[in-house]
C-alpha cells in the first residue's frame, strides 16, 4: 500500500500524532485531573474524526475501501466535550453525574452505528454508502455535529463569561486564572462553525463534496491549541465557581461597612498580599464574603479586584517617589506592593495611571 504524499497529507499526520501524544499529557497531568481528562478526551475524538480524512486524501481508501466505516467516528462527543471541559475547569469540585450522560446520548447512537458497519463485507458497505449513508445518515452526521457544536459552544462561552465576573469579584490576582486563551479559542471555533456552514451549503444546495473543506484543518489546529492550553494552565484548585442565574438585587450602601472594608486596606493593608481572595478579606474583616462583594461592587462601583490593584498601584506610585528607588527596581517595588506578576504590573499600572512604571518614574 502506497500513501500519496502532498502538504496536507503531512499536516493531518502531523496533527494527529500530536494529538495523541498530547491526550497522554493531558490524562496523566497532576493538576486540574478532571478538566483535564474531559479535554484529552476531546482532542483524542477529534484526533480518530481526522483519521478519516487522512485515509482519503492520502489514497489509502482508494486502495482498500473495506477500510471505509472504521469505528472512528465521535463527532457528536465534540460540542459535550467542550461544555464540561470548560464546566470542570473552572469549578474543580464538579462532579460528573448520571444526568449529565443524556448529552452523549447522540454519540452512543453514532458509536452504534459504525460498530455494526465496520463488522459487514464491502459489499454491504457500498450498498449502505449509496442507498443510506450518502442520502440520510451522513447528512444527519455531519449537519449534527455543526449544531451541537455551535450549541455547546455557545454555552461554553456564556458560561465562561459567568467565569470571568466571578474571578474578578473573587480574586485580587486573575492573571493565571482569567481563562482568556480558553475564550478566545471557543471564538474561533464558532467562527470554524461558519465554514462548516459553507460546506452543508455546498454539499446539501450543490452536491459538491468535500471541496472547500477547511475546517478539518482548522479543527485539528485548534484541537492542539486547546490542549497545549490545557497543559500549561496554572492549578485551578482554589476555584470553584458554581454557575448560577444571576439577578439583578438592590443592594443598600451600608456606610459603616464600607468604612470597616477601607480600614482592611488602610491600616492592615491587606492588598500587600499578592494572593488575597475575596474569602480571606472578609475573614480577616469577620464579615460574609457576599456582604462585602455586594458592598464594593455597589458602594464604590467596583469589582474586587480593581479594589485591591487600585491599593497596590497607590502603594508602587507611594514608595516609587521614595528613597525605596535607590535600593529596589521598579518590579522589586511591585513585588513588595502585592504584585507578583510582571505582565499583570506593568498592564494594571498603565490603566490606573495612564503611563508606564518607567515613563511614571521620569
Amino acid at each position: 500500500m502506497q500513501i500519496t504524499f502532498n502538504f496536507t497529507v503531512l499536516l493531518l499526520g502531523t496533527i494527529i500524532s500530536s494529538s495523541f501524544f498530547a491526550t497522554g499529557l493531558l490524562w496523566f497531568s497532576p493538576q486540574n485531573k478532571q478538566s483535564n481528562r474531559f479535554l484529552a478526551l476531546l482532542i483524542s475524538t477529534i484526533a480518530l474524526w481526522l483519521i478519516d480524512h487522512f485515509l482519503r486524501i492520502a489514497d489509502i481508501y482508494g486502495q482498500n475501501a473495506n477500510l471505509y466505516f472504521l469505528l472512528i467516528f465521535y463527532s457528536f462527543a465534540f460540542g459535550p466535550l467542550i461544555y464540561f471541559y470548560v464546566k470542570s475547569l473552572v469549578n474543580q469540585s464538579f462532579n460528573f453525574q448520571k444526568k449529565d450522560f443524556l448529552h452523549f446520548i447522540p454519540v452512543l447512537f453514532q458509536t452504534g452505528l459504525y460498530f455494526f458497519l465496520t463488522a459487514k463485507e464491502y459489499n454491504f458497505k457500498n450498498w449502505y454508502w449509496r442507498n443510506v449513508h450518502q442520502l440520510i445518515t451522513y447528512k444527519i452526521e455531519f449537519d449534527g455535529t455543526f449544531i451541537s457544536m455551535l450549541i455547546y459552544l455557545i454555552l461554553s462561552i456564556r458560561l465562561l463569561k459567568n467565569y470571568q465576573i466571578y474571578v474578578v469579584n473573587h480574586f485580587s490576582e486573575t492573571s493565571k486564572i482569567r481563562l482568556n486563551w480558553l475564550k478566545i479559542i471557543l471564538i474561533i471555533l464558532i467562527i470554524l462553525c461558519l465554514q462548516w456552514l459553507i460546506e452543508i451549503i455546498l454539499r446539501d444546495f450543490f452536491n459538491l463534496y468535500f471541496n472547500y473543506n477547511y475546517s478539518v484543518q482548522i479543527l485539528g489546529i485548534m484541537a492542539l491549541l486547546l490542549a497545549v492550553g490545557g497543559i500549561r494552565q496554572a492549578n485551578l484548585a482554589e476555584v470553584n465557581f458554581k454557575e448560577e442565574v444571576i439577578q439583578k438585587v438592590y443592594v443598600q450602601v451600608d456606610n459603616q461597612i464600607l468604612e470597616r472594608i477601607k480600614s482592611g486596606m488602610d491600616n492592615q493593608k491587606l492588598y500587600l498580599n499578592p494572593t488575597l481572595t475575596l474569602s480571606e478579606f472578609a475573614k480577616e474583616l469577620k464579615l460574609n464574603p457576599k456582604m462585602v462583594s455586594q458592598q464594593i461592587n455597589t458602594g464604590l462601583n467596583k469589582s474586587f479586584n480593581n479594589f485591591v490593584s487600585e491599593y497596590r498601584v497607590e502603594e508602587v506610585k507611594l514608595r516609587l517617589n521614595s528613597p525605596d528607588l535607590e535600593r529596589l527596581t521598579i518590579l522589586g517595588i511591585a513585588y513588595e506592593s502585592g504584585f507578583n506578576s510582571k505582565t499583570t504590573f506593568n498592564q494594571i499600572f498603565k490603566d490606573f495611571t495612564g503611563v508606564a512604571p518607567r515613563e511614571f518614574v521620569k
